[in-house]
Parts: structure tokens; sequence; C-alpha cells
């Protein structure tokens, strides 16, 4: 092989790997950005929940009209509770296989079955199309209605 023959090829493959890195570093930062987007509009999210579980003025501005307003404080505070256990899934903190484990917990509390009897169907369609999301949805559904209290009152 000639020199020239070789320069030109050593070049190309540097080339070609510095393509590669660039690529990998931009897929990289785009999904980073992705994540840092989400931890900020959970961020928010949880904000605006403490304050409507534990204000009830403002509660009552946003209170379904069929439902009291201290109801609906002790409902968001069990939202409050999933949505922590959501964040927790997304970010791979709750370990593969533990997470119905985490949904039963939660679910032995009447007011996040209350919350989930409400608006457990909200949650499935604000989940469609997002395959961590639905299966979240279905363990914590699957959880509410395995509580042997639910159980009971279903038959």
């Amino acid at each position: 092989m000639k020199l020239t023959t070789a320069v030109l090829a050593a070049g190309a493959a540097v080339s070609l790997t510095t393509a590669v890195v660039g690529a990998t570093r931009l897929r990289q930062n785009a999904r980073h950005q992705a994540e840092r987007n989400e931890a900020f509009l959970t961020r928010n999210q949880l904000d605006w929940l403490a304050q409507m579980s534990t204000n009830p003025d403002l509660a009552k501005l946003w209170a379904p009209e069929d439902m009291d307003v201290e109801e609906y404080m002790q409902l968001l505070a069990a939202n409050r509770l999933i949505c922590i256990l959501s964040v927790r899934d997304r970010l791979g903190f709750v370990r593969t296989g533990h997470l119905p484990w985490h949904a039963a917990k939660l679910m032995e509390s009447d007011v996040c079955r209350r919350y989930w009897q409400r608006f457990g169907d909200l949650r499935a369609e604000e989940a469609e199309g997002d395959e961590q999301g639905e299966h979240f949805t279905r363990v914590l559904d699957q959880a509410a209605k395995q509580h042997p209290r639910a159980r009971a009152a279903a038959t």
C-alpha cells in the first residue's frame, strides 16, 4: 500500500470515529436534557400537589364540584405519594420486580385507594402511549383491586 493511501485511510478512519463519537455525544446530551426537563416538571408538579393538599383556599378553586374540599385535599396528598413512587420508578430507584410490593404498600392506605378509585382511569388515559407509565398504572391498578378491603367491597 502506498503511503498516501495509508494516510488517507487513517484520516478517513479518524473522521469516521470522530463523527460516531460526536453523534453519540449529541444523543447523550439530548437524553440528559430530557431527563433534566422531566425532573424540573416533576418538581413543579410535586410542589403544586403539596400546596393544593395543604391550602384549603387554593384547593377550593380546583376541587371538583361534587367533592368536598377536605376530601379533595386528602386525595391530592395521596396523589403526591403516588407521583413520588412514579418518579422513583422512572429514575430506576425501584428495583426490578419490586414495584408491585411498593404499590401494595401504597394501597394499604385508605386514602390512596380512594384516590385510585376516583382518578385511576384518568391516570391510565394520561399514561397512554408511554410504555413505562402504562406499566406503572397497571401495577397500581392491580394493587388497588387486590387489596383485601377493595375485594370485600366488590363482593
